[in-house]
């Protein structure tokens, strides 16, 4: 090398700071957390059983303090209270809507906050998670799109959103008492804050948490990851976490969907589709989730539907129709109802399951694409929303 050749280094090679303190146990695999154990003092012979034990108190029981962990001896318990913590993020506020969706506002490292969302229904209780503060795609019709991205969540402050909405159902078994299999949380959705894909590492070992059997347990067919077309990460997904996938699809089109989904500019409709034809685990038992933002004069014609049908040929599917949650600012009207039906009408016909989604929790700002916390809400006009998603020219 050259005394002038320019230095360049991956900044995500950089040896990382260590922790100051206990460390937090939430959030680490179970290969994580053995090696975790063994450094810090547990036998290496004991460390699998430890690890067995730890993991089913926190994430079978919720138990948060290693004095409650009463399977393990006192001076071993005390020693892991010197050295770890049981730590979820804190939740700094909660609205209820009239319809019962919950809304939860909750602080992770740095001060930063991210919203989590409830949704109970009569066969199930869907929690929808956020996996970055903020977000990097500036989905012109989506709300948190508004923020910029500021860090991705960790393992644990993933997970950790499950366990913080487990808390508030009280839905941790009551030590001794009879197991229930009656669910008030039986679904995750990934589709919070954030794109996941961007973030798989952590997206992948949280649900991996999720999915234990000697925790939360959740099947991984009831756990869904929406991503809006980060194609080199989809068959990843497939592998490595094997969930359900849903997509942010919402135009037919490359053009519209550039100033819709702008990641599109980078992998467009042609590239996405090849990557979900190619996807492991497509087949008519797991299709692939299509989700559609139904906006007014912009993606809602009866010649979209035609073009959208065309475009998934061969790929096992259902669409998701959503209607538009406006928000304050919004450069997008909302579909009517008539023009909703009538394009679910031409995708059923077509032999397409189109379900319309009902929009959940308006009141309190937790439909789709509305997340984003009241206190780091960026002040634009609907001007300056349009103009950054390319609707003014």
């Amino acid at each position: 090398m050259s005394a002038t050749a320019p230095i360049t280094q991956d900044v995500m090679t950089l040896p990382r700071k260590l922790p100051e303190g206990p460390i937090n146990l939430v959030g680490l695999t179970r290969a994580q957390l053995r090696e975790t154990l063994i450094a810090h003092g547990t036998p290496e012979k004991q460390a699998k059983m430890r690890t067995g034990q730890i993991w089913q108190w926190i994430y079978e029981k919720g138990v948060r303090s290693f004095d409650e962990m009463t399977n393990l001896a006192k001076a071993y318990r005390a020693d892991l209270a010197e050295k770890f913590v049981v730590e979820v993020p804190e939740v700094v506020s909660k609205q209820v809507s009239d319809d019962g969706t919950r809304k939860y506002l909750v602080k992770i490292a740095g001060g930063h906050e991210v919203e989590v969302v409830y949704i109970p229904e009569t066969d199930r209780g869907t929690l929808c998670i956020s996996s970055q503060v903020g977000c990097t795609l500036t989905c012109s019709f989506c709300h948190t799109g508004t923020q910029k991205l500021v860090r991705n969540l960790t393992a644990g402050e993933i997970i950790g959103q499950v366990m913080v909405a487990r808390d508030d159902l009280g839905e941790w078994p009551e030590i001794g008492a009879p197991k229930n299999e009656t669910r008030l949380l039986s679904n995750i959705v990934l589709m919070g804050m954030g794109e996941p894909l961007y973030n798989f590492d952590a997206v992948r070992d949280a649900m991996k948490i999720a999915m234990d059997p000697e925790g939360i347990s959740l099947s991984r067919r009831r756990i869904t990851l929406s991503t809006s077309g980060v194609v080199p990460e989809i068959a990843k997904t497939a592998e490595e976490i094997g969930c359900m996938l849903a997509i942010s699809f919402h135009a037919t089109t490359n053009e519209v969907r550039d100033k819709l989904v702008p990641i599109n500019k980078k992998w467009n409709i042609e590239a996405l589709l090849d990557a979900l034809r190619a996807y492991p685990k497509a087949s008519n038992s797991e299709r692939i989730t299509f989700e559609y933002v139904m906006l007014k004069g912009v993606n809602d014609s009866d010649e979209d539907a035609r073009r959208l049908i065309q475009l998934i040929k061969g790929i096992p599917a259902k669409i998701n129709l959503i209607p538009f949650n406006e928000w304050p600012g919004a450069p997008y009207q909302r579909s009517d109802w008539k023009r909703i039906k009538a394009f679910a009408n031409i995708i059923y016909h077509a032999g397409y399951a189109s379900p319309i989604r009902t929009p959940r929790g308006e009141d309190i700002m937790a439909a789709c694409g509305q997340l984003k916390s009241a206190t780091e809400r960026a002040r634009k006009s609907r001007a300056q929303i349009a103009a950054e998603a390319g609707l003014n020219g």
